[in-house]
């Protein structure tokens, strides 16, 4: 019998940085709020992401319940926090995948995955092996261990991580982990280092079209997400300016204002406004400034409820 890495241990649980040490085998619940088994909140076709992850179609979006971050301005609260949640087996999980593919999904959305990186990873191994041709896309607040990461190697084909800060003062106080940036960073590494230039289904690795719409579905690559916060373009830049001076083209970067205030952060005096146009511009003109060319924006009122989606099962019974 083959020993279990320690890494997947989930009787001691050191899956993600916060290394917590619950018992989830036994039903305990560490930081990420759930035990061994998959819970999981929807599983449907999504419009809302990049384009080149959209598709003409949608991407096939899985939202996993519990997460190892909390960050307290979270659009997700109720499935971040293990309030919301079917069980899905590994074989459920499989045949999901299936049918979001036979829905014409551009590809598989794991969305906060990182604590079900145990059973994510034979589940894509078996489907993979079934027939599965679309690709399988990684969707992390990028608060991960390198070495978990390699276990996807040759499973996942687009990372899609978030850098959220490099502030350890400001990832302390909204998402509680000071040393947000050094894992995050080095999480990204990590996946750059699996998927080191963007491919895209037309053969390019660029894209050339100035209408997003225009834009063909990513196959292999990865995009990073940074969602700029109300009051915080100074450390917005420095995300920025770090993963322009370290990645350049190798990667898209996507700078995102749809940040929208909950009620958990009514309290905040930053938090509890929108981002302003004034700020977004500012943060657009200098990636313009740095050179950054593969990039993402969003235009237009996109700070909005209307654009969280119903955690009610979908796609799941």
């Amino acid at each position: 019998m083959s020993e279990i890495d320690p890494l997947f241990d989930l009787h001691n649980c050191i899956l993600c940085p916060r290394e917590c040490h619950a018992d989830r085998v036994d039903g305990k619940t560490g930081y990420c709020g759930v035990p061994a088994g998959i819970l999981a909140a929807r599983a449907a076709l999504l419009k809302w992401e990049e384009p080149v992850i959209t598709g003409p179609v949608g991407s096939g979006a899985v939202f996993f319940t519990g997460c190892n971050m909390g960050c307290v301005f979270c659009q997700n609260y109720g499935i971040a926090h293990a309030h919301e949640g079917i069980p899905v087996t590994e074989d459920h999980l499989i045949r999901i995948f299936f049918s979001l593919a036979e829905q014409g999904a551009s590809n598989i959305n794991l969305v906060t995955p990182t604590h079900y990186l145990h059973v994510l990873v034979p589940a894509l191994r078996k489907a993979k092996a079934q027939g599965l041709k679309i690709p399988v896309v990684y969707n992390t607040s990028a608060y991960e261990k390198p070495e978990a990461l390699r276990a996807l190697e040759g499973l996942v084909d687009i990372y899609l991580p978030d850098l959220k800060y490099v502030s350890p003062a400001l990832s302390a106080k909204y998402s509680h982990c000071p040393d947000y940036f050094e894992k995050a960073s080095a999480a990204i590494a990590e996946m750059v280092r699996q998927c080191p230039e963007p491919l895209f289904a037309d053969g390019s690795h660029s894209l050339d079209e100035a209408d997003d719409a225009d834009d063909p579905v990513m196959i292999k690559g990865v995009i990073v997400r940074h969602l700029a916060l109300p009051g915080c373009g100074e450390d917005s830049r420095a995300v920025l300016h770090y993963l322009y001076k370290t990645y350049g083209d190798r990667i898209f970067i996507s700078i995102m204002n749809q940040y929208t205030p909950m009620p958990q952060v009514s309290g905040d005096p930053l938090l509890s406004r929108r981002l302003t146009e004034a700020e977004y511009n500012v943060l657009i003109d200098y990636a313009v400034s740095l050179g950054i060319e593969n990039g993402f924006t969003q235009e237009g009122e996109t700070a909005s409820e209307s654009f969280i989606p119903a955690f009610d099962g979908t796609g799941l019974l």
